[in-house]
């Protein structure tokens, strides 16, 4: 794993903005955190992590070609904050040959979340959602819970986006009202 992990960190340090660099990095340190807070392989998390925006930095009419050449769903196109995290995760299978489905989920959900998430994709999620560079409304008190409950923070979380999202009057993917409903039912909320 530690050989992929280096092709990886060429290949994000080659193709990512600086910003979005210091960004993966901070997720890569927050996700091994609360991986063993929370028991997890920490070699997947922090793997997970570096690969999750790979493809962030990627113009627009680039993903669009992804993914259409990958046979992914049309509802990607023209959406660089639902393509590229599905983009990725289908060249970490072709490029680097990568075929642990919780890592592979943790990256393509990463910012959608999805039913029935496993720890790993709440941790990638999260730490996306809470590493040290996220300035926000909310975001200190949802850094906080990720370290006492981390269902509770991906709902915290869940509820951001949805409402991000829908006051922007863009398109809601229905992953992550899936993922929403089934924690707070799993919650009794």
């Amino acid at each position: 794993m530690d050989c992929i992990k280096n092709e990886i960190i060429k290949y994000i340090e080659l193709n990512l903005t600086q910003k979005r660099l210091r960004h993966t990095y901070s997720v890569a340190s927050e996700a091994v955190k609360l991986a063993e807070r929370y028991g997890c392989d920490t070699k997947k998390a922090e793997l997970a992590a570096l690969c999750h925006d790979m493809f962030r930095s990627k113009p627009a009419g680039d993903l669009d070609m992804y993914v259409k050449e990958l046979g992914l769903p049309q509802k990607l196109l023209e959406n660089v904050n639902l393509s590229h995290g599905k983009v990725a995760a289908e060249m970490m299978k072709q490029r680097y040959h990568i075929d642990d489905k919780d890592v592979i989920n943790a990256v393509a959900f990463h910012t959608t979340g999805r039913k029935g998430m496993s720890v790993l994709e709440k941790i990638i999620f999260l730490a996306d959602a809470i590493e040290p560079g996220r300035n926000y409304p909310g975001v200190e008190e949802m850094r906080k819970t990720a370290y006492t409950d981390l269902d509770k923070a991906c709902i915290m979380s869940l509820e951001r986006t949805v409402q991000y999202v829908r006051d922007r009057g863009e398109y809601l993917d229905p992953d992550t009202e899936d993922a929403l409903n089934d924690l707070k039912e799993k919650q009794n909320l």
